[in-house]
């Protein structure tokens, strides 16, 4: 290996420790010398992660540095146990004005950029992917299995377009799926409105919390078996306001305890309504636009109304022709865009869908079996609950950046049937000024017959509006020929994939499939996915689908679902509230082994991480004490010490001290490697913390000093080879969480005392270590336990009598416990 340059013996470096400087050495010469790589054929077993591609929003906030660093700490553990590791990077990542050409090309500079900051920020953090191999959901690779994936579940009836109710967000003008949707708890109005029987006998009233929407309504419906309204089903009343008659119908989706247990039916904008609306065979009125303003079918009275305008409006309207019986105060959950915070429409469209229930069946299965673990197992309720009543996945997104969905409509065969919007002028680009709103909708035959080439069509096109009985052309290859006429005037849909569809396909796109490469057989299944709950359903429900269908197996064997970090006070980071801490001005402040060790040491399965700067100062402290104990165990060591042909038994047949830490450090490596082994981050990060400072540190180092100032150079030397052993093994047990200062100071060993790592000098190709049973004692460490506790009681009776530490007194015990007292004598004068 190259070695940056370092100091022979810590001794020679400053007492504090400088993390910089270490990170930005050790991290160039680790992926320098090629260390992080795996080999896609190895005879040891393989271990792989995928890191969640996250948006190229410019930098990473502290969710992102928590999964980073638990993922990390697997993976430089499971390299240290003779895995051959992978771990995977990727990035998933006013337009009109530019054009989808130009706005398509600003878009791949800024991943570019951003990108590039996110993947620096990562390093910083010290995580150890093999950085080649870094994929992004729109590289060529991952499009081509994208579109593969597509056609095929085209191909067999699971992709469809149809007309279906969507959550729509009138400010970024597109669909949203359900997890898109954000809901928060909003105080609002529950009206009671008067609906008329059109007879002029007696109506029926209704309550509900979006009074604007009843200008489209279709019907009014009750619970079948409501005994109140027996009477009612079947008659026709006056929809106040526009005079529409329309019927009341029994349906079981009513809840008869909600308002009055008469319910408005608005197909076109609620989806319960819709799905009654579909059932019963009722119109759907869409009286909100794509722009979220009342449409023409409101009603010359509030047509161009803003939603919350028009809700006003009309309760007034209302109260004025005597039809509002009560407005009462009303909490309930309102959803918001998860891009821009907009109230979210639902609104009838066409679009993409995914058919899913086939999908989920065998991916409840999956997790029902064992085949694949949540960890923590409370999460597995969440999910079962979300795949059994999983609804159709809408995949298509009115917006330029993304996956283009591959089906092409032919102009020939149905140009009166395409509508499109757009910007055609006489220019040669075919392209607009920035100034020139989109067209109205024109027919594509329209269009040609004004003498528009299809080639100027394609170019100003900003919106496709297709007839429903237009057949899809759907291919893996650009501009396919008509199927029915041959013809090549095909105009491709405009809209493109949600980015969680080819996110889904993660596992195995990355490694190269639809090819069968070596890197998918040596990698997939994929070891295990480190995410936080919050895309359990975006991204792992999906990943389980979606792999279970196109490799026919799991993506991974086990998800561990981590918490939320929070401030210290346990609330929600956010810039509003002005708590947001920024995780590499914590990594510039206290160095990435000091936030490392925190975010693990907090991260305890199912409870929040409620971060605090004197959390992370206080690891920083952890870390200079670790710095100090070495320079210390340096400074009294020969350089030329050698520990690797000692008899294992050797060095801990002496005395009692080095027999109990012999033992604790076996039992600590054992709590480690379980504590890993089942995602116990903080108990494997608190039994080193316990072990290195309290045992190793503030015990058997002070008692080492006995021997190491001593006159017996036998014992001397003993402690010495007892010191740097412990210290060692002990830096490799720490190494997954503190990978810097362990490199830092296992560089600094005298040379014969580093385990040999297979290739390379550094810890981090060390092998991990593994318990000792030979080395378990519990006899010393029970004997250890009563010297401790006297010790800690004369010390405490020292501080009482304010007796100097420097002043040697005589101590006098007194106890009935014969063992006891025979260890004090043998003991005594240590």
């Amino acid at each position: 290996m190259t070695q940056p340059q370092a100091p022979d013996t810590l001794s020679q470096i400053p007492k504090s420790y400088s993390p910089q400087a270490a990170e930005d050495r050790w991290y160039e010469t680790w992926s320098g010398e090629g260390f992080f790589a795996a080999r896609d054929a190895s005879d040891r077993p393989a271990f792989s992660i995928v890191i969640p591609p996250p948006n190229v929003t410019g930098s990473l906030h502290m969710g992102h540095a928590l999964n980073a660093t638990l993922q990390d700490v697997l993976v430089r553990w499971k390299r240290m146990a003779g895995f051959v590791e992978k771990q995977l990077a990727g990035e998933g990542t006013d337009r009109h004005r530019i054009g989808r050409a130009e706005f398509t090309t600003r878009v791949w500079k800024w991943k570019e950029t951003s990108g590039g900051r996110i993947i620096r920020q990562l390093k910083r953090l010290g995580a150890s992917c093999d950085w080649p191999r870094e994929r992004f959901t729109m590289d060529e690779g991952l499009s081509r299995a994208v579109r593969e994936v597509f056609v095929r579940l085209f191909e067999e009836g699971l992709v469809y377009r149809g007309s279906y109710i969507v959550n729509w967000c009138p400010r970024c003008h597109t669909a949203l799926s359900d997890l898109e949707v954000e809901h928060e708890e909003r105080k609002g109005k529950i009206y009671f409105v008067r609906y008329p029987a059109a007879d002029g006998g007696p109506g029926v009233e209704v309550a509900t919390t979006r009074p604007e929407t009843m200008l489209g309504d279709a019907a009014v419906a009750v619970h079948p078996d409501d005994d109140r309204y027996k009477g009612k089903i079947g008659l026709v009343v006056s929809l106040p306001l526009t005079g529409r008659k329309i019927p009341v119908i029994a349906d079981p989706a009513v809840s008869p305890e909600f308002g009055t247990g008469a319910v408005k039916v608005t197909p076109a904008h609620d989806p319960a309504d819709f799905e009654i609306g579909r059932r019963h065979d009722l119109p759907e009125i869409t009286v909100i636009g794509d722009d979220g303003r009342m449409t023409a079918e409101a009603g010359e009275a509030f047509a161009g109304l803003d939603r919350a305008e028009c809700r006003e409006k009309v309760a007034a309207a209302l109260s004025a022709e005597g039809l509002l019986a009560a407005v009462q105060d009303h909490i309930h959950s309102v959803g918001h865009c998860y891009r821009c915070k907009t109230v979210v429409e639902p609104l009838v469209k066409d679009q993409w869908f995914v058919r899913v229930a086939p999908l989920a069946e065998p991916a409840i299965e999956a997790v029902e079996s064992g085949r694949i673990r949540i960890v923590p197992r409370n999460w597995e309720k969440t999910y079962f609950e979300w795949m059994r009543n999983i609804r159709d996945w809408c995949i298509s997104r009115q917006i330029w950046w993304g996956h283009r969905i591959p089906a092409w409509y032919c102009g020939d065969c149905h140009g009166g049937k395409i509508r499109l919007k757009g910007r055609w002028v006489e220019e040669p680009s075919g392209m607009a000024p920035a100034t020139q709103p989109p067209s109205h909708p024109a027919a594509y035959a329209q269009l040609r017959a004004q003498g528009l080439s299809h080639e100027r069509i394609l170019a100003g096109m900003d919106t496709l509006i297709a007839d429903r009985d237009v057949p899809a052309i759907v291919s893996r290859e650009d501009n396919p020929a008509c199927p029915s006429c041959g013809g090549k005037n095909v105009i491709q849909d405009p809209d493109v994939l949600d980015t969680w569809f080819s996110s889904a396909l993660w596992p195995f796109s990355t490694l190269g499939w639809p090819d069968k490469t070596p890197a998918l057989e040596t990698f997939y299944p994929t070891s295990i996915l480190v995410t936080g709950f919050d895309i359990l359903f975006f991204w792992v429900a999906r990943m389980i689908m979606m792999g279970l269908k196109f490799m026919g197996d799991v993506p991974f064997r086990d998800v561990y679902i981590h918490a939320l970090v929070r401030d210290a006070e346990g609330r929600k980071m956010s810039k509003s509230k002005g708590n947001v801490i920024d995780p590499l001005d914590i990594v510039d402040k206290h160095g990435a082994d000091a936030f490392r060790f925190t975010l693990a040491a907090m991260a305890a399965q199912g409870r929040d991480v409620k971060l605090s700067e004197e959390r992370i100062e206080g690891y920083r402290n952890f870390a200079n004490k670790i710095w100090n104990a070495s320079r210390f165990v340096l400074m009294n060591v020969p350089p030329d010490l050698s520990t690797r042909n000692v008899s294992r038994e050797t060095p801990w047949a002496g005395a009692l001290a080095d027999r109990w830490i012999a033992s604790r450090l076996s039992a600590v490596a054992a709590e480690v490697n379980h504590a890993l082994t089942d995602y116990r981050f903080n108990e494997a990060a608190a039994a080193l913390y316990q072990f290195i400072w309290h045992e190793y540190c503030d015990w058997y180092i002070e008692l080492a000093k006995i021997s190491l100032f001593g006159e017996d150079a036998a014992a001397k030397q003993r402690t010495q080879t007892v010191l740097v052993m412990v210290l060692e093994t002990t830096l490799r047990l720490l190494h997954p969480f503190m990978p810097f200062l362990t490199e830092e100071i296992w560089q600094a060993l005298p040379p014969d005392c580093r385990t040999q790592a297979p290739r390379g000098e550094t810890i981090m190709l060390a092998p991990f270590p593994a318990p000792d049973g030979s080395l378990n004692d519990r006899p010393a460490e029970a004997a250890m336990s009563k010297l401790m506790e006297a010790i800690g009681a004369l010390r405490m009776l020292r501080s009482e009598m304010s007796v100097p530490p420097s002043l040697e007194v005589a101590a006098v015990f007194s106890t009935r416990n014969e063992g006891v007292a025979a260890l004090l004598d043998e003991h005594g004068g240590e």
